[in-house]
This record gives C-alpha cells, structure tokens and sequence, in this order.
C-alpha cells in the first residue's frame, strides 16, 4: 500500500493504490470555486489546481464535478457532462502532471441542494429565473423548509443519473485523470440515499441500511466497470449527520468495508452536510477520529480531512495510524505552497520546481 520512511516525515514518504503512486501523503482537497460558466473549466481553475500542483502537494483532487447539468450545485460549477468539457480539463490535468503531482477529479450530483448562489452571493437556493432549475432526491424533501421541493426520483431517472456518473467517469479518463472520487457527502444526492433523515422511499432504494446504500454501491459498480483497473477509486462520506436518528459511524464502518470489496481502494471521510441544524464541534482534526475508527475497524485505506492546518498535525494524523493522506482545503486557500513549507518544518527534503529551487535555502 504505502511506504514509510521510519527515519524521516511520514508525511512526505510515497503511497501507492493500484499503479498510482503519489510523492507524498498531502491531498488538495476537492473546493468548488463557483466560477465555471455551462460547466467549462477556464484559466481559474488552471491557475488555482496548478498552483496546489506547483506547490507540491502528492495529488490534486478537482472540486465536485457534476455529471448532468440539474447536479450542479451552483451555476458556476465545473461540468463533465458533455465531451466538450473535455479539451480544457485535459489542459490543466496535463500541467497537474507536469509538476509531479497526481490529478483527480470529484464525480459529483448535489440533488436537493442544487441550484444554489455561491456563497459570496448569499449561498441561497435559486428559486426562479437565472442560476434556478428543478432539483431531485430519493424522497420529496427539501433540505430547509423554504427551500424548493424536490422531486422525488422514480429507478428509471435513477438508473439514468447512475449512467452519467459512468459517461463521467469515461470522459475523466479521457481527460487523463488518475484518481477518480465519488462524492456521497455533504448532503447531496448519493448522501441523501444513504441518510434515513432524508430517503423516505419504500422501494429497494430505502428503508434498509442495505436499500438506502444500494445507490452508491450501484454507482461505484458500474463506474469501477469503466475505470481502469490500475487506477484507484476513492469514496468520500459523511461518517455522521451529526444528529440522532440519522446517518452515523457504524453504518459508515459497516458501509466502508462494502465498498473496499466492491472495489473503492480508499474512504475520504467527512462527516455532515445533511442537515441544516445539525451542531457540529468543529475544531483542528474533528474528523479524524472517524477516519481512524473506519481504519482501524475495517482495514481499509482513509483519508482524513476538517481543519488540518499545519504539518505537525498531519504528520500526528499518519503517524499514529489515523488514516494514510491528509486532503486539506482551506490551509491550501491560504497557503498553494505548504508543502513546501511543511517539508522544510518536518526537516524533510522534497525537490521544488527548478523555477523556485532559489528560494529553496
């Protein structure tokens, strides 16, 4: 699986799944950036992605892709529904690679939590004219009371969104993507599946722990049938909904070593995004406890994500067996070059791009 340096940062020794081998164990986590436009990635995203890869960070995961244009969260979301998308996409993963990183991409579908502003807009769902469209759910439940009702999905437009995850995972591939993720967090589409909180359904895709994960274990079949098999696979979720009665650890434990089997080769684990009230203690590594139970309890590869800002903290998180890479957002806003940084911290010796080795010392 991955290899460590017992003499040196852990943080910075490599880690193989499948053929993929990444320089070092930091993740840029998948972060939309609301500034696409009919779903086309432009010299933002370039800059933004290769920034992280400049930076040296061992993959980049590309922000919550939609693969139909209803899945978009926002208007402004990156698309890979059509083959056009693919020219742009295959330009930045390219650059991704040239600097020794890995480039991944986050399949995505928001459902019910579609159709919203972006958040320095006012993060409001869209309820008429530009930026609005109908939204769908397993069940006809909106994610807040003034929100729209969504309609509830019937297993034919199931079956289909099913295909556009796998026409996405096609044209990711095309695209020259290594790591392709399926997203079942957050709240959106796959997650409301999985939660109790908001799949009402009586057929075979609710009621059950076995019904209500059937979507996701559909959905990574048949993706897995048209990724390559010396690629990886990740899966992240939302270990909890952060309140009683709802999705939680143990069902994500018992959900996690499904997926291992079916075939996802690591759980990016998250937790919340389902409930608009739940509380949540977030604070620095809130999730990884749920990273390490999943770990621990299944054997099966995480990724441990939620407010890891500095490399002692990452280091701490791989050493003690909390899970195998650390995907940071934030830190990475704020820092493209942390890794760089960290190394030097963690008196790690890593290569900076030619470009900037003058800066090195």
């Amino acid at each position: 699986m991955g290899q460590d340096n017992e003499r040196g940062a852990k943080l910075f020794s490599p880690y193989t799944l499948r053929d993929v081998t990444l320089k070092n164990r930091i993740t840029v986590s998948p972060m939309c950036q609301y500034s696409a436009e009919d779903g086309f990635a432009n010299n933002w995203h370039l800059v933004h992605l290769g920034s992280r890869a400049v930076g040296g960070a061992g993959l980049v995961i590309q922000e919550a892709t939609a693969v139909n244009p209803e899945g978009r969260i926002s208007a402004g979301d990156l698309g890979i529904w059509k083959d056009e998308h693919i020219v742009r996409l295959k330009e930045i993963v390219e650059f991704i690679h040239s600097q020794g990183s890995v480039a991944g991409i986050q399949l995505a579908h928001a459902g019910r939590k579609a159709s919203f502003l972006p958040p320095w807009q006012g993060d409001q769902q869209v309820m008429d004219g530009p930026g609005s469209w109908p939204t769908v759910a397993p069940s006809a439940l909106p994610f807040k009371p003034e929100n729209k009702v969504p309609a509830a999905l019937t297993k034919a437009e199931i079956q289909a969104i099913k295909g556009d995850f796998v026409s996405a995972a096609r044209r990711a591939l095309e695209a020259g993507f290594q790591v392709v993720e399926i997203h079942a967090a957050h709240g959106y589409l796959i997650h409301q599946f999985l939660s109790p909180l908001s799949n009402k359904r009586h057929d075979e895709y609710g009621g059950s722990f076995e019904n209500r994960t059937r979507f996701l274990m559909e959905v990574l079949a048949a993706v897995r049938d048209v990724w390559p098999t010396t690629l990886p696979v990740f899966v992240r979720i939302s270990a909890t909904d952060w309140v009683e009665g709802g999705w939680d650890l143990e069902q994500s434990v018992q959900l996690s070593s499904l997926l291992h089997k079916a075939g996802a080769d690591l759980i990016d684990v998250s937790s919340g995004g389902n409930v608009p009230d739940a509380v949540i203690p977030a604070g620095p590594g809130y999730q990884a406890g749920f990273a390490a139970a999943i770990r621990e309890q299944t054997g099966v590869p995480t990724g441990a994500v939620g407010i890891i800002t500095n490399a002692t903290q990452a280091e701490e998180i791989l050493r003690s067996g909390q899970a195998d890479l650390v995907l940071m957002a934030r830190e990475l806003l704020r820092d493209p070059y942390f890794p760089l940084h960290a190394a030097k911290e963690l008196g790690a010796e890593i290569s900076w791009p030619d470009q900037y080795a003058r800066a090195k010392r």
